[in-house]
This record gives structure tokens, sequence and C-alpha cells, in this order.
């Protein structure tokens, strides 16, 4: 349609041309013909990179990759700077400083006090405390759109065995699921963006998260406002399962629900020697476990990934004696929304139904302080595709998998409840150096390439969401 009309404008310029007498009728023509020639450009010779096509009035117009001629100079400024050796050695060092000195949940203050440092010295305006212990900054406009980048920054209650120099110094306690280069890598984004905030079409949030591991560190910033207004958000987890600088997501459920359930079971106490005389709640706890894997064997679908594991029981302290209770707890995980509630349901049920058999009675605690309920990561499809491509663009076509689904589970979950969001794993897997150990091993080791990879996503994410976003509110 677009060669029509413009065949059709060239035939009637031609005809004006025949027909102009006199200097300034062909001026005017000439300034008609620098319209046309405008228009026909934006309507028609604006190629979008990576071979997709030009952006449509939609919804998805936002979404779309950046424009050809500005894609290649936005990848080779952000790299460049994320890779300069200053900018290399001092996220290295960021991370090495978290790293020997973890904190627990909400007892992140020196990392937190670190963040801040480095934002002062950056120039870039903070909140503090939020959520007890978190950063929240902005780099841009100050003014919308709004893009939020989240690093976590708590440890774990982990003795660390890996052999370092900068192994943890504080005992039982370790950066054992990459929270450490978490926070470097987003402290190096706000870097890279501090040094294009005169181009950011908009705002990027950086929130510097306490108590992942808790499960409540997202919940609490959430109720502390750090979303206001915030359009789209973007969360890196490194991941030992794939090489140095492959990224994986995926579109929709990415991470399961994860809950946790405590029953105690009561009956009634007495001698071992004579069970008629007492209730025996150790019975009931026992067909109580069994039960539950019933439920994932014989009632889920099996294309429909689903975990109910007992892992903590407790009953009795003597070997004659039946106890008065027992207690079995562990935890259930579910891909969507709707198995997630069904299944606590079901083990409720399953729970109560085998301590009636048993005569017993019981008490089923699903709101533990210590494992609080986190919903699926289900990651939205829009948001998925341009962090997609932009890991095409940093990592190349070949290093950006498809993820399978995985039953670990993630608190930057509670984000994507609120607001169109994208979550990325990005591998550290490296033999030679010892970096193969799954989280939460004490042994766990990563390849500390991935601090200016990471930084390099969190910006140009950032950096072409918001440009993208100021292209379609414009037109």
């Amino acid at each position: 349609m677009g060669h029509l009309i413009s065949i059709r404008m060239d035939k009637e310029i031609l005809i004006a041309l025949g027909s102009i007498s006199n200097f300034k009728k062909m001026i005017n023509l000439q300034v008609l013909l620098i319209v046309l020639v405008l228009i026909s450009s934006l309507s028609a010779a604006i190629p979008l990179s990576l071979g997709f096509q030009p952006a449509t009035f939609s919804d998805n117009c936002c979404l779309n990759p950046f424009l050809a001629d500005k894609n290649a100079s936005l990848k080779d400024c952000v790299i460049g700077l994320a890779n300069e050796p200053e900018m290399v050695e001092w996220m290295r060092k960021i991370r090495r400083e978290i790293h020997k000195n973890p904190e627990l949940a909400y007892e992140e203050l020196a990392t937190s006090s670190l963040v801040r440092r480095e934002l002062e010295e950056m120039g870039i305006k903070y909140r503090w405390p939020v959520a007890k212990t978190g950063v929240v900054a902005a780099v841009g406009s100050g003014s919308p759109p709004f893009v939020a980048l989240r690093a976590d920054m708590d440890a774990l209650p982990i003795q660390e065995l890996a052999d370092l120099e900068h192994k943890s110094q504080v005992d039982g306690k370790m950066h054992a699921c990459g929270h450490d280069a978490h926070t470097s890598m987003l402290l190096g984004a706000a870097r890279i963006l501090k040094e294009l905030e005169s181009s950011l079409q908009g705002t990027v949030i950086l929130i510097f998260q306490p108590a992942e591991e808790r499960g409540e560190g997202a919940k609490d910033m959430i109720k502390e406002g750090v979303l206001k207004d915030v359009d789209a958000i973007f969360g890196v987890h490194i991941i030992h399962k794939f090489p140095i600088g492959v990224a994986a997501s995926r579109p929709g459920q990415f991470l399961a629900g994860c809950g946790s359930f405590k029953a105690i079971i009561k009956g009634k106490g007495g001698h071992a020697a004579a069970p008629q005389e007492s209730i025996d709640p150790i019975l009931a706890a026992a067909t109580s476990i069994i039960s539950l894997q019933h439920i994932i064997s014989r009632e889920t679908d099996p294309l429909d990934s689903q975990v109910v594991s007992v892992s903590i029981v407790q009953a009795g302290t003597s070997y004659n004696v039946i106890p008065e209770s027992a207690t079995i707890a562990g935890t259930y995980r579910a891909f969507g929304w709707k198995g997630f509630r069904d299944l606590r349901e079901r083990l409720e049920e399953v729970i109560k139904a085998q301590a009636a058999v048993h005569r017993c009675s019981v008490k089923i605690d699903f709101d533990g302080k210590e494992h609080p309920t986190l919903p699926p990561t289900v990651n939205d499809e829009r948001i998925y595709e341009h962090a997609r491509q932009v890991s095409n663009l940093i990592v190349g076509e070949e290093n950006t998998k498809v993820a399978t689904i995985f039953t670990g589970s993630e608190d930057f979950a509670s984000y994507l409840e609120k607001i169109p969001g994208s979550f990325l794993l990005l591998g550290i897997r490296n033999e030679k150096i010892g970096a193969i150990y799954p989280p939460h091993s004490p042994y766990y080791t990563i390849d500390e390439d991935v601090l200016p990879i990471g930084a390099a996503l969190h910006t140009t994410f950032a950096y072409s969401y918001l440009r993208n976003l100021s292209m379609c509110s414009s037109s």
C-alpha cells in the first residue's frame, strides 16, 4: 500500500511540475518534495533490528527491538563501558567485599552501606532504609516512563568450604546463591546508566532488595511503594547449569510457586508396651506422609509438574513411650496459581483425614514466618520478548536459550504479580575454576567474568525499553 501511495504521489508531482510557471511555486514544490520524502522514510525506510517488522501502533509497539541505526552503537557503547578494565576490576572488588562479609535477611547493614557509598560516589540519589535494609535509587530524567531493575543482597546460613582468597570471614554465613554478584552487576549497570543519563528517555529505578532467601523482601519492598508508576521490571539470577555467558529464560510459567506446611498431630501418650491405651500420633503422621505422595503419583496430571516433599519429622524422645504428638513439615510446589491453590487444599484434606482415621486431632500451619508462601514466577510474554532481544544483542543468539521450567522459587515473583516483567538466568559454569556447584552448596563458586555481562544486560534492557516506550508514546 505504501508503494502505491508513493507512485500516486510521484505522478501528481510530475503533473504539478508541468504546470509550474514561476520561481515561487518551484520553491513551494521543493518544500513539498522534502515533506513527501520524510513521510516516505518514516513509513517504509526505517528497518528494525534482528529481522523484526516495523512497529505498528498497538500494545506491542513499545516492546519491539531497537532501531537498526542505533542498535550497533548502543551495543558497542554498553559493552565497551562494561568491559573497561577499571570497571571490571571495580565490580570484582565490590563483589569480593560483599562476599567476605555475608549478611542474612534483614541484617544487610554493611552491604546496604556499601551500595549507598558507591551510589553517592556516582552522584545517584537514593532512598534508604526501605524494607529495613533495602536501597532504592533512580537514574534518568526523574520523570515517566519508569522501568525497574532488581538485585537481591542477602546471604545464607551456610559455612563456606570453598578454598578462596576472598572466602567468607563470618562463621556460619555465606553468599551461596550469587546475591553478591547480583548486587555488583546492578551497581555496574548504575554506573553505565549514569554515563548515559543525558540520553535516557525516562527513569530507571534500581532496587537493592533484602531478604530474598526469606521470601519476604520483595513483598516488603512493594509495600513501601518501590513499584509506584513503574511500567516493567527485569531481574537476573546467575546459575551453574549454563556455561559462562549463556542467558536463558522462557515466556509464561518459569519457576514454581513455593509453599510450606507444618502439621502438629495430637494423640494420647502412653506406654509403648500397651498401645491400646494410647492414641498413636506417629502412626497418623506416617500414613499422612505416604498418602501425601499419592497426590502427586495418582491425582496430578503427569504433564503438570508438582512437588510435595515432607522434610521434617519430629516425635518422641524415648523408645518405650508413645508421645502425645508428632510433627511433620515440608514444602509443596506448582507452576500455575490454580494448581498451587488446589495442591494446598488437597494437602490439608489428606492430613486431616489421616489424623481422623487414627483418632487424632491436627493443626496445620501454612503461613510459617520462616518460609512464607511465594507465588509462581510467570514472565510477561511481551517483556520476555524484549529481554530475549536484549540477550541476543549482548551475548549473541547462539548463547540465548529457552530455559526449561524449574521447581525452584524466587520472590521476584511477587513483583511479577503486580507489574509486567521478566526474570532471566545467566550462566556462570566454568569447570576450570570449580564453578560447578549448585546454589546453597558450601562449595558454591562463580566465574566473575559474568559481572560485566550482567551489567550490560541490565543496562541495555532498561535503556532500550525506555527508548521504545518513548517512541511509541510520541507516535
